[in-house]
């Protein structure tokens, strides 16, 4: 009977119903020495199939555990460089917005800094006359950039313009007379400032701000061309009647006058003409402007770049305090310059309506408080040493340059955001 029982088990274990219908017959009939009646068909099963059966039914649930342990196993892989993509956007976004945002000031910084570290790159791209590129690459954006209904803004804020000229040309260059009071060793720092106050506005920066600031950008570009060609001509009058009295000073005005229209008026002329020629380059230009601005503020920081990496070993050789006592003076005279034209729109908002026009004033404020350092070097290049060492005359004033374009760019930055706020409070 064990044989038998044993023979039965072994053919029945494929399946877990007809172990345990074995187990209940064993168990009703335990002292039962009779053989238990089985259906004839279960008896005649081959024990190999029976055998490869059980093997199949193994190898079926092996497959299915291991599908399902890898559709977890996946499941959670795609969770985990989600999880991941996640946690690094999370601190990615808000680090690419501050640089987005504060692009201009970030660029200039890392100019400056990168001059005095690796001063060998800047005055490689000096040599290459890499600046001039640069400014007409500015240019070419700014033309790009410039729209049609924009030139006939500048136009309606005629009034706006005259001043701005006036206020660079004539008004601002007088405060050098009270420059030329101070004391200071070596006296080219001081001679330097006040060469400074006499020059024009920035080539290019003024107009990136006043872009950036959502300014009339016609206007600051009308002022800045206007301004430096017309530099050009009363520059010498005010350096010998302010600053160098007595002593002859030679500006060659029209090469300076040749080599502003080839970096100023041609690039610009040929930035508008691509604009005005081809539709997919306007479209194109108004649908990346903050790429475009980001772009013209990469090429801008290359003047500071170089021009500190061409100072530096001057800029070694002065005593610290000395250099920082210069530095303050340079902000000084931008906060000075920037408080006059303020006060003159406070005045002149009552006489005409342009001056109360958001984008007219944010305009002529950058502008018209600005000075610039290309047209100061060049300048004091054809000077000699006539009124003193040109590099120590150059390097307060680089310093004034980079100070003034900072503090007006943190002043942009600060305008926007409050635009924000205001914007999000009347959504609200």
């Amino acid at each position: 009977m064990w044989a038998d029982t044993s023979y039965m088990l072994s053919c029945t274990n494929s399946t877990p119903m007809a172990m345990a219908g074995t187990l209940q017959i064993l168990l009703l009939n335990p002292q039962n020495g009779r053989r238990p009646h089985l259906p004839t068909t279960q008896t005649h099963f081959p024990f190999s199939r029976i055998s490869s059966n059980r093997n199949i039914n193994r190898s079926q649930l092996l497959i299915r555990a291991t599908s399902q342990h890898s559709n977890q196993g996946s499941g959670s892989g795609d969770q985990l460089p989600r999880a991941t993509a996640k946690s690094n956007s999370n601190w990615v976004k808000p680090i690419w917005s501050f640089v987005s945002n504060n692009f201009l000031p970030l660029a200039l910084i890392g100019g400056v800094t990168l001059g005095l570290v690796n001063p060998t790159l800047g005055c490689l791209a000096d040599r290459y006359y890499l600046s001039k590129f640069s400014t007409f690459g500015i240019f070419i954006i700014s033309g790009l950039t410039l729209r049609s209904d924009e030139v006939g803004a500048a136009v309606e804020a005629w009034p706006v313009g005259i001043f701005g000229l006036v206020s660079i040309l004539f008004f601002t260059p007088l405060f050098s007379k009270i420059i030329m009071l101070l004391k200071l060793q070596p006296q080219e720092f001081v001679t330097g400032l006040a060469i400074f106050s006499c020059m024009p506005t920035t080539l290019s920066s003024g107009v990136a701000l006043t872009r950036l600031a959502g300014g009339n950008s016609a206007l600051a570009l009308a002022m800045t061309l206007i301004s430096n060609l017309l530099g050009i001509l009363i520059i010498p009058f005010s350096i010998s009647k302010l600053i160098a009295t007595g002593v002859g000073v030679s500006v060659p005005a029209e090469r300076l006058f040749r080599s502003l229209v080839f970096t100023l008026l041609v690039p610009l002329l040929v930035g508008k003409a691509l604009r005005e020629c081809f539709k997919g380059v306007a479209e194109f230009s108004d649908r990346n402007r903050k790429l475009l601005a980001m772009l013209s503020s990469l090429l801008l920081s290359l003047a500071p770049f170089i021009q500190v990496s061409r100072s530096r070993s001057l800029l070694l050789l002065v005593k610290p305090e000395v250099f920082l006592l210069a530095v303050v003076l340079g902000v000084l005279l931008h906060l000075i310059l920037f408080a006059f034209n303020a006060l003159a729109i406070t005045l002149l908002s009552t006489t005409s309506t342009s001056f109360s026009k958001k984008e007219n004033i944010s305009a002529l404020l950058l502008v018209a408080s600005q000075k610039t350092l290309p047209v100061m070097v060049a300048v004091v290049e054809q000077l000699g040493n006539a009124l003193g060492e040109s590099g120590l005359l150059v390097l307060p004033c680089v310093a004034a340059h980079l100070n003034q374009i900072i503090l007006d760019s943190l002043l942009v930055n600060f305008w926007l955001q409050k635009d924000r706020a205001s914007g999000n409070l009347k959504t609200a």
